[in-house]
């Protein structure tokens, strides 16, 4: 793939994303009201969890189609970085989604956290701390090598962990949009962790991030379908299909 072609699929496939993630928070937003008392607890930790999750990918990957509009990745705008401030507004609101999701865990299932529910809660700590160091070099375009692992290894421990718990309780308890949930977040690290690993040394595995992020856009649809009400479809009778 030529690299025109690989910016034009960037830069679509991310405006397309962030119209699809905030149409879908919004939507979830608009029937908060409608949502079942029961589901309420969960509900709310799952907007919270998705607005957290969009505002930061609009920086991240709203800034990268900014830069590609002022010329490349590598533009800046008084001096920094707009793809390297974009990766660090997704590198916190991502850790804050998976601590969200973990107490969305806790109050479907009614589970202490327990010793994993407090080392992913210190994970997180940990990662925050992390990436306030100078070693991140956030003005970057590709995030260096080593410091890109040892600021992405509390996030593996967090979301695995978290897909551990939703994935042993949702199996237990027969909750199959958990266990769809559990395996999304699964299958987006599956795409993630090549990034990590190999993006400074083969570039092309960067596209990886569009796969990953699908597998975020079908949690948030199925958080969507599940928790939010909908109108079912009026019946089709012989007197509505002749029009009458």
């Amino acid at each position: 793939m030529s690299e025109a072609l690989r910016m034009w699929v960037e830069i679509v496939f991310n405006i397309l994303y962030l119209i699809v993630v905030w149409a879908l928070v919004a939507l979830m937003i608009a029937k908060r009201s409608e949502v079942a008392p029961g589901a309420w607890p969960v509900a709310r930790l799952l907007i919270a969890a998705f607005a957290l999750l969009a505002l930061g990918d609009t920086g991240h990957v709203g800034f990268r189609v900014w830069a590609y509009a002022l010329g490349g990745l590598e533009a800046q705008v008084g001096g920094i970085g707009l793809v390297g401030i974009g990766a660090l507004s997704t590198a916190y609101t991502v850790t804050l989604f998976y601590g969200l999701v973990l107490m969305a865990w806790r109050q479907r299932f009614g589970k202490p956290y327990g010793v994993v529910g407090w080392i992913l809660f210190g994970a997180a700590a940990a990662r925050l701390f992390i990436m306030l160091l100078p070693q991140n070099d956030w003005n970057s375009v590709v995030p260096p090598q080593p410091w890109s692992l040892v600021r992405n290894l509390p996030l593996i421990v967090q979301g695995l962990g978290v897909a551990y718990l939703i994935l042993r309780d949702a199996r237990a308890a027969n909750d199959s949009v958990f266990r769809a949930i559990g395996v999304w977040i699964l299958v987006s690290y599956a795409f993630y962790t090549p990034v990590i690993l190999f993006v400074q040394t083969t570039p092309i595995v960067g596209m990886l991030m569009i796969p990953k992020t699908l597998a975020y856009v079908a949690i948030a649809w199925l958080a969507y379908r599940s928790f939010f009400p909908h109108p079912e479809p009026a019946p089709l009778t012989a007197g509505s299909a002749l029009g009458r």
